[in-house]
C-alpha cells in the first residue's frame, strides 16, 4: 500500500501560495522538461499557458503568472532565487520572449501566451492548468493539463481521475493507514508513539540519519523564515499596501520586559512567529509548505513555542513534532483536502491547526489518543472557515488568521493533555465533516475572491491585468 511522505507535505518552496505559486511553477517545469525528454523542445515556436478556476480568478494576486514563467525557464520552488525572481520575470515581459529551460527562446507576452480564465474551469479540480506547445507551422507538439491540488502537489489528468496507481508513491510502508482509527490501532499494537510509526514508514525511503537531517533542514528554513520576517521592514506587494508588523512587534517584545512577564506574553511571541512567516510568504520569500503556504505560519509558530517556551526542548522533539504533524496532515490529504480552492480555508488553516495541535501534544508527552484528541479539537473549531482573500492577495485575512490558529492549536494541545484521550467526536468524523462542509460551500468562498471580505472591503488595485 502506498503512502504520502512527510517530505511531500513539508516542502521548501516560495511564497505566496503553495497551490497558486509552487504548483504552477512545478507544472510549467514538468511540461517543458517533458518536451525536452520527448526530443521536441528545439521545435517549439510558440507556447500557450492557460490557468483556470481559482488559479484564473486569483492567480495575479498569488503570483501564478510569475511562477509559470519561472517554471518554464526551468526554475524549481526549493532552489529558485527569491531575491531576483521579480527582476527575471520583468525582463521576460520587457523582451517579449522567454528561454525554455534556459535553451530554447520563444515569444512570450502575457495577454497572448499566458491567459487567466476568470470564469472557466477544467474538470476534476478548481486549480486547473493547460499547456500547449506548437511548432512553426502551428502544429501541436504537446498539449497537457495539470491540477494543483494543494500543498504544492501537482497531478495530471490520469492521476486526478485515479487512473495512475503511482500518482502518490510506489513505496509500500510497514504501517499503512488511511484513518485516525487505523493509526491509533497500529500505535496500540506496536506500543508506538505517532512519530515512531511515521519514522518506521519513512525508513522505507531513507536511512534514519538522512530522515533526521532532512527534518532538521526543514526546521532550519522555518527558523530562517521567522528571522527574516522579524527583520524585513516595509510594505507587502500588491494593491492593499499592507505594512509588515512583525519587525515592530519583535522590537517591542525584545525591549518590553513587562510584556514578556505578563500572563499573555507568550501569546504575543506566538503571534509574532506566525505573522513573521506569513508576511515573508506574502512577499514571495522562502517558505515551507505546512501543509500549504497560506497556512505556513501555524506549524512553525507552534514549533517555536515548543522550542522557546516549553521546558527541555531538543532536536529529537523537533523531529517528532514534524513526523507527528505529517501523520495528521496525511489524513486530511487522503480523506478531505488541503486546498482552499476546493474546501475553503478550513482545508488550509484548519488542517495546519490540527497538525500543530497534535504534534505539540506528542512532544509534550501526550499519548497517541491525546494526540488524536488534540488534532480533532484543532479542526473541529475551524469547520466552515471560508477562503476570501481581499484582492486575491494572501494577506488579509490570511496573515492574522495564521496567528489566531497558532494560539488555537496550543490551546487544543493543552486541553487534550488535561484529558485521557477519550472524546465524543473522532478525528475521522471531523475530517469527514470538513470535506462535506467544503463540498456544500459556495464557490465564491473558495479562493475566488468573489465573496466574504473580498467583496465587502474596498481595495485599491495596482497593475491589475484583466483577462
Amino acid at each position: 500500500m502506498s503512502s504520502t511522505s512527510t517530505f511531500d507535505l513539508f516542502k521548501i518552496g516560495i511564497g505566496p501560495s503553495s497551490s497558486h505559486t509552487v504548483g504552477p511553477m512545478v507544472a510549467a517545469r514538468r511540461f517543458v522538461t517533458g518536451l525536452d525528454e520527448d526530443g521536441v523542445l528545439g521545435n517549439v515556436a510558440e507556447l500557450r499557458c492557460e490557468l483556470f478556476g481559482s488559479l484564473g480568478a486569483t492567480g495575479r494576486g498569488h503570483g501564478s503568472d510569475k511562477a509559470v514563467m519561472l517554471g518554464l525557464m526551468g526554475e524549481e520552488p526549493q532552489t529558485t532565487d527569491t531575491g531576483t525572481a521579480d527582476a527575471r520575470v520583468d525582463a521576460i515581459r520587457q523582451r517579449g520572449e522567454i528561454e525554455l529551460l534556459g535553451r530554447r527562446t520563444v515569444p512570450f507576452r502575457d495577454r497572448t501566451h499566458l491567459v487567466l480564465h476568470k470564469r472557466r474551469a477544467l474538470p476534476y479540480h478548481p486549480n486547473g492548468m493547460r499547456f500547449t506547445a506548437l511548432d512553426r507551422l502551428g502544429h501541436t507538439l504537446a498539449d497537457r493539463c495539470y491540477y494543483s491540488v494543494g500543498g504544492g502537489f501537482v497531478v495530471d489528468e490520469k492521476a486526478v481521475r485515479g487512473d495512475d496507481p503511482l500518482a502518490e508513491s510506489d513505496i509500500d510502508v510497514p504501517f499503512p493507514f488511511t484513518s485516525g482509527r487505523e493509526l491509533l490501532a497500529h500505535c496500540a499494537r506496536e506500543s508506538f508513539r505517532v512519530s515512531d510509526l511515521m519514522m518506521a514508514n519513512e525508513k522505507t525511503r531513507f536511512g534514519e540519519e538522512e530522515i533526521r537531517g532532512r527534518l532538521l533542514d526543514i526546521w532550519r528554513v522555518m527558523r530562517e523564515c521567522v528571522e527574516a520576517g522579524c527583520r524585513n521592514e516595509g510594505v507587502l506587494p500588491g494593491g492593499l499596501k499592507v505594512k509588515r508588523r512583525a519587525p515592530e512587534l519583535f522590537r517591542s517584545l525584545e525591549t518590553n520586559n513587562k510584556a514578556i512577564a505578563s500572563p499573555l506574553g507568550t501569546m504575543d511571541w506566538v503571534n509574532l512567529y506566525a505573522l513573521a512567516v506569513n508576511e515573508e510568504n506574502a512577499a514571495g520569500g522562502r517558505i515551507v509548505t505546512a501543509p500549504t503556504n497560506g497556512a505556513a505560519g501555524i506549524v512553525p509558530a507552534v514549533m517555536h513555542y515548543y522550542w522557546n517556551h516549553c521546558g527541555n526542548p531538543d532536536e529529537d522533539g523537533i523531529c517528532r513534532f514534524l513526523l507527528t504533524a505529517a501523520a495528521i496532515g496525511i489524513l486530511f490529504k487522503l480523506n478531505a483536502s488541503i486546498s482552499g480552492a476546493e474546501v475553503g480555508c478550513q482545508g488550509e488553516v484548519g488542517s495546519a491547526c490540527s497538525m500543530a495541535a497534535g504534534a505539540l501534544t506528542e512532544v509534550l508527552g501526550g499519548t497517541p489518543e491525546q494526540v488524536e484528541n488534540a488534532a480533532e479539537i484543532g479542526i473541529e473549531h475551524n469547520l466552515g472557515l471560508t477562503c476570501d482573500p481581499i484582492g486575491g492577495l494572501v494577506q488579509i485575512p490570511c496573515i492574522e488568521r495564521n496567528a489566531m490558529a497558532s494560539i488555537k492549536a496550543i490551546n487544543a494541545a493543552h486541553l487534550a493533555l488535561r484529558g485521557d484521550g477519550k472524546h465524543y467526536v473522532s478525528l475521522d468524523k471531523a475530517i469527514k465533516t470538513m470535506r462535506e462542509t467544503g463540498m456544500d460551500m459556495k464557490t465564491k468562498y473558495k479562493e475566488t475572491s468573489r465573496g466574504g471580505l473580498a467583496v465587502n472591503v474596498v481595495e485599491v488595485p495596482v497593475n491589475v491585468i484583466e483577462c
